[in-house]
């Protein structure tokens, strides 16, 4: 029998994709007025719609078997942004090919659902016949895709998450039922404790931590900090990879990583994972993506 084909997906995060600038006060009576001022100062001058069409270009010519978004879409979660959000996505590939899960801005305040996240909900959505909400979960060939909500509304100056506790049962059995499958791990805020201040990080990274250990998993992705990074979390079988991307449409202005993605090739040898990993990040001429480092990394089949 011929060994299986090796698969290719990426990941971005962050984008910040949303134009704030027919806001009306009234809509921003709330911790939104925070993020607003931030934006009017600060981000709509870092994260640019022309980088995220350099980007998608680039997405473009990779050969992928899902891309995943790992989060803040939007700059504060209102009901027109989750409308741009959704053309965005659609422009990126179908709900079958993209995959998204929400980000802290994304749930800056609490909103009705059929307002917000209903306009995201097929690329939300798990495969057909599998389970319905986070965690989700999407096969394709070898790779398992568990992707977990940790967004909340959260107090004024608070950025940080939580992966409530239906969640952390529904994700051990989902790591239960996909072992032997590349089992990949996707949400907004690190599950590593200490990467992030208190007020940006994931309440119970602990737990989180937790049913990784006990169950296992080959790969965990996300976002929040806006910049790209290499962890690792004790697994079942060994140590798991925590990689982190930049934002996806920043320009560098303001000491964060330029904009960036990573690509992760997967490909069964010799009874183990072989995982290519390709950071790619925005060039200095900011008209095209380049190659910013690659690691390959062995982990064990389970």
């Amino acid at each position: 029998m011929a060994p299986p084909m090796a698969q290719q997906f990426a990941q971005i995060s962050d984008p910040h994709l949303t134009d704030l600038a027919g806001v009306r006060p009234s809509q921003l009576l709330s911790k939104r007025f925070l993020s607003y001022l931030s934006w009017r100062r600060k981000r709509r001058f870092e994260h640019r719609r022309e980088v995220l069409e350099v980007l998608a270009a680039d997405l473009a010519s990779q050969t992928l078997c899902q891309l995943l978004v790992t989060g803040d879409l939007t700059h504060t979660g209102l009901p027109e942004e989750f409308r741009q959000a959704r053309q965005w996505l659609e422009s990126l590939g179908s709900p079958e090919a993209v995959t998204v899960i929400p980000g802290n801005h994304d749930a800056l305040v609490a909103e009705d659902p059929a307002e917000t996240f209903t306009h995201w909900q097929p690329y939300m959505d798990s495969d057909s016949g599998l389970s319905s909400g986070f965690p989700s979960l999407r096969l394709r060939g070898e790779i398992a895709f568990i992707g977990l909500s940790s967004a909340c509304p959260t107090p004024p100056l608070l950025a940080s998450g939580k992966v409530d506790n239906a969640q952390l049962t529904a994700l051990g059995s989902a790591l239960e039922n996909t072992r032997g499958k590349f089992r990949v791990i996707y949400v907004h805020h690190s599950p590593v404790a200490g990467v992030e201040k208190w007020r940006k990080a994931l309440r119970n990274a602990d737990a989180v931590a937790a049913v990784i250990r006990e169950h296992g998993a080959e790969l965990v992705l996300h976002g929040h900090g806006h910049r790209a990074r290499l962890d690792y979390l004790p697994g079942r079988q060994g140590e798991v990879p925590v990689f982190a991307v930049p934002s996806a449409s920043a320009r560098g202005l303001y000491g964060a990583d330029v904009a960036g993605y990573n690509t992760y090739r997967v490909e069964a040898q010799n009874e183990a994972w072989t995982l290519t990993v390709e950071r790619r990040h925005l060039a200095a001429d900011q008209q095209h993506f380049e190659v910013a480092g690659q690691q390959v990394l062995r982990l064990p089949q389970v």
